[in-house]
């Protein structure tokens, strides 16, 4: 979908609720992207190369609430309509340790999502691709669609064939796939689901659907690349050309016991070094962290072969950083742009108002750019992490009531409070040290 092209409504009020919640949205993000203009034709030719079989990687450094968990989002969004698949996986220490690889697939394939089909995606996948086989078998003119034993085995015959570099390295990938097309042949929907899980990584999986595909035990930690491999040639048969795995707060790894931080860190280290060499065909690989975690000594300064590949020049002026580094740095919002953002969400919000008109009148620039400063001012001037507090306000206490209620004007009858347990933490701890007593921050305006 064109950036440009009008939004439905359906679309816009999946966006106003999750702001009027205090949360991301989960889709229509191109509709709230304020400073990333710089950053969308690199990127996009990242996603053409990837789409093209090539990969590619980069590393996005931001403070918290400087937007990282949003441009990945953002990003995912254009990689969707690029026809790539997606995944974001949240790295922790006790969920999904980077150092387990199996977890992280296991995480992936959880996550996997399409344009047209939400999490999990990945039976839709699996089955999309055999019938894509089975189309190409009958395109080829060879096998008669009614003999129903020589179409398998033609099917079958192919699959071998897309799957020989997979086989070499993790049969287990392909003869998990043979099962789950017997057993989708022959109706056993229960060995079939089983196989699927099996396929995404999942643990326990009945012995006996194990047992009829040929394999054993689960998915570990050296098997997992293998895996991934196999997933990223099942996308790109059934007409997703690639992939946009996106690792979330990747610097949880400086809070993780030393030994195991070591092992996430050469997790990384191992992935990259498997792009470089083109194992990947079609990834796109990106990771999000804090400045604390590329540069200090408890993050990727611990490993200098890692450190050396996620080297970066940021001694420069923002406005002169590349958008075609491997690191690629967010600065976080300034007043100017939280008041632009202000702008596009009374916009958004106005187009499915019941009184568009009482909106734009009531909630004008100067109000938007009063309420900015004063959130920020609540937040102990930290204007990096004012967004999300500044929107959930702005909707649900001034757009909501000013839509609801005729004789409600948010200049008179409006005082801004921040309570401690609307805040998350870093918010809290931002409120604090600036001596913003956290329950009665007022908004004062003419």
């Amino acid at each position: 979908m064109n950036a440009a092209a009008p939004a439905s409504p359906v679309r816009l009020r999946e966006v106003v609720d999750a702001l009027r919640r205090g949360t991301v949205p989960q889709a229509g993000l191109d509709l709230l992207a304020v400073g990333l203009g710089r950053f969308e034709a690199a990127l996009d030719d990242d996603l053409a190369g990837a789409a093209r079989g090539g990969a590619a990687f980069h590393a996005i450094r931001g403070e918290y609430g400087s937007g990282k968990t949003f441009f990945a989002r953002w990003l995912a969004e254009r990689a969707k309509r690029a026809g790539l698949a997606t995944a974001e996986v949240q790295i922790s220490e006790t969920e999904t340790p980077l150092h387990r690889l199996e977890t992280v697939y296991r995480r992936l394939t959880e996550r996997l999502t399409t344009a047209t089909h939400q999490p999990s995606a990945l039976r839709a996948v699996v089955d999309s691709w055999f019938y894509t086989l089975e189309e190409e078998v009958l395109d080829a003119g060879e096998t008669d669609e009614e003999d129903e034993v020589a179409l398998a085995a033609a099917v079958d015959e192919l699959m071998e064939r897309r799957l020989a570099d997979v086989a070499r390295t993790t049969p287990a990938f392909a003869a998990a796939l043979r099962g789950y097309r017997r057993a989708v042949a022959a109706r056993d929907g229960a060995t079939a689901e089983a196989l699927i899980a099996w396929l995404g990584g999942q643990k326990s999986v009945a012995a006996s659907a194990r047992r009829s595909a040929g394999v054993r035990g689960d998915l570990d930690h050296f098997a997992a690349l293998g895996f991934l491999q196999g997933l990223l040639t099942v996308l790109r048969d059934c007409g997703h050309p690639g992939l946009l795995l996106v690792l979330d707060e990747i610097e949880t790894l400086q809070r993780v016991r030393g030994d195991v931080r070591e092992k996430g860190l050469n997790a990384l280290r191992q992935l990259l070094d498997e792009i470089d060499a083109g194992r990947f065909p079609g990834l796109f690989l990106v990771i999000t962290g804090t400045s604390a975690f590329y540069d200090g000594q408890q993050g990727a300064q611990r490993l200098p072969p890692l450190a050396q590949r996620l080297a970066t020049d940021f001694t420069t002026d923002p406005r002169f950083d590349s958008p075609r580094a491997v690191q690629l740095r967010l600065p976080g919002f300034d007043l100017t742009q939280l008041g632009e953002l202000g702008r596009t969400v009374r916009g958004l919000y106005a187009q499915t108002a019941r009184h568009p008109e009482r909106v734009a009148a009531r909630v004008d620039d100067a109000y938007l750019a009063e309420l900015a400063r004063a959130v920020t001012g609540g937040l102990g001037g930290k204007v990096g992490i004012a967004p999300r507090v500044f929107l959930r306000k702005l909707v649900a206490d001034i757009l909501d009531r000013v839509d609801e209620f005729e004789d409600f004007d948010p200049r008179t009858h409006y005082a801004l409070t921040i309570t401690s347990s609307e805040l998350t933490e870093t918010e809290r701890n931002a409120a604090a040290s600036g001596d913003a007593d956290a329950g009665a921050v007022e908004l004062e305006l003419p």
